[in-house]
């Protein structure tokens, strides 16, 4: 890439929450190999995000280029309406085999947004079927879920990135965030706000929809597995379907290969995405019971109505078989295990810093929580010019690195998180 390419790239090409008119600066990423992002100069980046939490395998791996490869040279696409492939049947096997044996029917779409919406249409679609018309959904503060409508709904209605959306999304009931926290003693009443609006308007309730121990981009925030455990046991009790977000969570990255497992529960429909195909291409799943799959089938309309046109695309699905065929070899645990080990033993420190309000780390996820918000372009090209890719948002420094990163290059990494901490000029207020 050259200046022309950057320039056309600053006047006509708009990225993800940043500004046409005064855009954030870009860093032109020519190739990435295992764990390194290279730049168009030459520069090479240790990434510590896995591309927003996908890339767990690191970049370019053989086994899943050649998944790729192999795939393209039968098809690249055909549409799934009338119409199966190998891929998709490989892919929905596993997928049902490692999930919880209840769930049984997988819907394939195109990204963990949209996976969100065929949850939400899922649940109200099982309602309308039992000639119910619930049509509304509890959630908890502090959770994302996407930038779609319908996620966004469920959303914090208080989170910057969603706020300006108020008015004009549907109206649904949110809980406090949980704030017993995943290590730290149960305190009973932290689940009763909860309970409490479920019970009095689970007539209404066509949902439960969370992010399981982690709240991702809402705050990277990790609760205590019991809130978990009694939240289903509520939906159970009253009544009400429960959607576990595990878009970002999935596949290993809280320590359990779902962190629906740290509280042993069961949703009855489970979003999935991001590193699903290992972070090689966009695909997400979503998994329900038999019984909300044949609750809506035998409804009036006789079907789930939601069909993407790129439903099961082959190359996704032959790519994530791939994946998951990498992650069935288990080394994962160990990785992620050494990732928590060396995270805290480097992060944790950070705490006595004066711009730091908090250090968190579970599975291969370290969130150093400061106490203004960073200023982006500034502590980019300061994490740049040190040879890391971190990309913060609001008061949060966090590292999601692919599982195959060694310690010397984690260690650069936390080395530059350490550095950050220590220079007020990267954030935009002073304490």
């Amino acid at each position: 890439m050259n200046e022309d390419d950057l320039t056309f790239d600053r006047q006509h090409i708009w990225h993800p929450y940043t500004s046409m008119s005064n855009p954030l600066p870009c860093y032109p990423v020519v190739s990435a190999r295992e764990v390194m992002l290279q730049l168009a100069d030459g520069r090479q980046l240790i990434d510590g995000m896995a591309s927003w939490w996908a890339a767990i395998h690191g970049y370019n791996h053989p086994r899943l280029n050649q998944a790729i490869s192999t795939q393209m040279t039968q098809m690249s696409h055909v549409m799934f309406g009338g119409i199966t492939h190998p891929s998709a049947v490989a892919l929905c096997r596993q997928l049902v085999a490692i999930t919880p044996d209840a769930l049984q029917c997988v819907f394939l779409a195109d990204s963990g947004s949209v996976a969100i919406e065929v949850a939400m249409k899922m649940a109200l679609q099982f309602w309308q079927a039992r000639g119910e018309q619930r049509q509304r959904f509890l959630t908890l503060k502090r959770g994302y879920h996407g930038d779609t409508f319908s996620a966004m709904s469920v959303c914090d209605p208080q989170n910057a990135m969603h706020s300006l959306w108020k008015g004009y999304l549907p109206q649904h009931f949110f809980a406090p965030a949980p704030q017993c926290r995943f290590d730290a003693p149960w305190q009973q009443d932290d689940v009763t706000p909860f309970a409490r609006l479920l019970a009095q308007h689970q007539q209404e309730i066509a949902a439960v929809i969370l992010e399981p121990i982690v709240q991702g981009a809402g705050g990277m925030r990790f609760y205590n597995p019991e809130y978990l455990r009694q939240v289903k046991a509520a939906c159970d009790r009253d009544g009400v379907l429960l959607i576990a977000d595990e878009i970002a969570t999935g596949f290993g990255r809280t320590g359990k290969l779902f962190a629906c497992q740290h509280a042993k529960i069961t949703p009855d429909i489970l979003c999935l995405g991001k590193a699903l195909t290992g972070g090689t291409m966009t695909l997400s799943a979503t998994i329900t019971t038999r019984q909300v799959a044949e609750t809506i089938s035998n409804g009036a309309a006789g079907c789930f109505m939601h069909g993407p046109t790129f439903m099961a695309n082959p190359l996704a699905c032959a790519v994530a078989c791939e994946s998951l065929a990498l992650l069935q070899e288990n080394r994962w645990p160990a990785q992620v295990a050494a990732i928590e080990q060396q995270l805290r033993a480097a992060l944790m420190p950070l705490r006595a810093e004066a711009l730091v309000a908090d250090v968190r780390v579970l599975g291969a996820i370290g969130v150093v929580e400061t106490h203004c918000p960073v200023d982006m372009a500034a502590i980019q090209r300061f994490f740049v010019a040190r040879g890391v890719w971190i990309r913060p948002f609001g008061k949060l420094i966090y590292l999601m690195p692919p599982y195959i990163i060694s310690p010397d290059a984690l260690s650069r990494l936390t080395q530059a998180v350490a550095l950050a901490v220590k220079d007020a000029t990267l954030f935009l207020t002073a304490e």
